[in-house]
């Protein structure tokens, strides 16, 4: 059942999470929020259609979409400014070191409370689906690499 869950999350919560909102190398620059939550719905919905979710089950698990896509929208926003504050301190005669930690603090406070609502996520997607969606969507997350206990 443990491992049943992580893979759900892996397969969903992941996809949501960091399929939309990871940070480009420098140089494919910023993602339009708009086309990535489109490209994330459209993931997700096929997913629901290959799991055969029922209306009710689909309209939950686009709510739990929803809100990871805000959040991840909230990441992306502060993720700018993070970079920006940086860059001025960088620029700067004399960097600000306790301004500086405190920014990795709050920007690793931020991520850490992503991954929190990213678990519980992952734990409403697993109560909404039965038994047999869920060992399905765990056998497709298998093909995205080895998983061991």
């Amino acid at each position: 059942m443990k491992k049943t869950l992580a893979l759900a999350a892996v397969a969903l919560v992941g996809l949501v999470t960091l399929t939309g909102f990871r940070g480009g190398c420098g140089h494919r620059g910023d993602r339009d929020p708009a086309r990535m939550a489109a490209l994330i719905t459209d993931r997700v919905e096929d997913a629901l259609d290959d799991l055969d979710a029922t209306p009710a089950q689909r309209t939950q698990l686009l709510a739990v979409k929803d809100r990871l896509l805000a959040e991840g929208q909230t990441l992306q926003g502060t993720r700018k400014a993070t970079h920006e504050t940086l860059r001025a301190e960088w620029a700067s005669e004399k960097p600000d070191r306790a301004a500086l930690h405190a920014l990795v603090d709050a920007r690793a406070a931020e991520l850490t409370a992503m991954a929190h609502q990213a678990v519980d996520a992952a734990i409403e997607v697993h109560a909404t689906l039965t038994p047999e969606q869920r060992a399905k969507l765990a056998r497709k997350a298998e093909r995205f690499g080895p998983h061991h206990d």
